[in-house]
């Protein structure tokens, strides 16, 4: 049998309809007791984004998993299927990618992550949306627009000291800090364009620059990963082991869910 698994919140909480399909509550469910009932030929399908996927690694044994699971997208980024090069119009089978996933370590929790763990301004635009959702909560979010207001006026960049496999580094006036999993974070961002995947490893990518105005007039080529071509500003680190600090707390979020109130995480492959 197929189940299908809905998240009623993905995609600003535009619902989806299946002709012949019955839709579960995907927020209703016990997921350890749900996948612990299935038969090993049941399959799965999870109607949602990346908020759904991370949702799933982090509350099943997907190391270990006897089912198909699958993702048919609904979300309002969709950088996952974006990383991996599929339409957002079909069931993509999620078990190659949902093994051996990094986990990073942030408020003495652990959490695993399918794409990214972001720190600074894409922090601070989730817990700006978050804001809106609550207010508004049948708006659509324009984290582009988000963005460029927080670079303009509102968000205040940090002093951070990283540390990539035991070496550490020093910056000043920090923007953005995310450890990529994949290439795409931010509904679109390719932030880290020479990442993959598949190699195990992690990419660190730091945004660095006194005048906002400056990076301001640049933000728009991290959508296609020419950002990396301003060596001054952005600094790339690949590694297994990565920790980040900030001088004073801001947000961050984990494959698009956020995290308040952050001054340091670790990120560590599964080696």
């Amino acid at each position: 049998m197929k189940y299908y698994l809905n998240n009623p919140k993905s995609n600003n909480g535009i619902g989806v309809s299946l002709e012949g399909a019955e839709l579960l509550d995907a927020t209703k469910l016990d997921y350890p007791k749900f996948f612990s009932e299935l038969a090993p030929e049941d399959e799965v399908v999870l109607i949602g984004g990346d908020g759904t996927i991370n949702y799933l690694i982090n509350h099943v044994d997907t190391d270990n998993l006897k089912n198909n699971v699958y993702i048919l997208a609904n979300g309002t980024g969709n950088d996952f299927l974006h990383d991996i090069e599929e339409p957002e119009d079909k069931e993509v089978l999620l078990n190659p990618y949902i093994k051996d996933l990094p986990t990073v370590k942030v408020k003495g929790k652990s959490y695993k992550f399918i794409n990214n763990m972001g720190f600074g301004i894409d922090g601070y635009c989730c817990e700006t949306a978050d804001k809106i959702k609550q207010k508004k909560p049948s708006k659509k979010i324009n984290y582009a627009g988000i963005a460029i207001k927080g670079l303009l006026f509102f968000f205040k960049p940090r002093s951070a000291v990283v540390e990539v496999d035991g070496k550490k580094y020093k910056f000043d006036k920090v923007w953005m800090a995310p450890t990529m999993k994949g290439r795409f974070y931010g509904g679109g961002m390719m932030a880290a364009p020479g990442q993959d995947r598949t190699n195990g490893k992690l990419t660190l990518v730091i945004s660095t620059c006194k005048w906002r105005l400056k990076l301001l007039k640049i933000f728009p080529t991290y959508f296609k990963g020419e950002h990396i071509k301003y060596d001054k500003i952005v600094k790339i680190f690949t590694g297994d082991n990565i920790k980040v600090k900030f001088a004073k707390p801001c947000a961050a979020m984990i494959d698009g869910e956020t995290v308040l109130d952050v001054t340091e995480y670790s990120c560590t492959t599964a080696q």
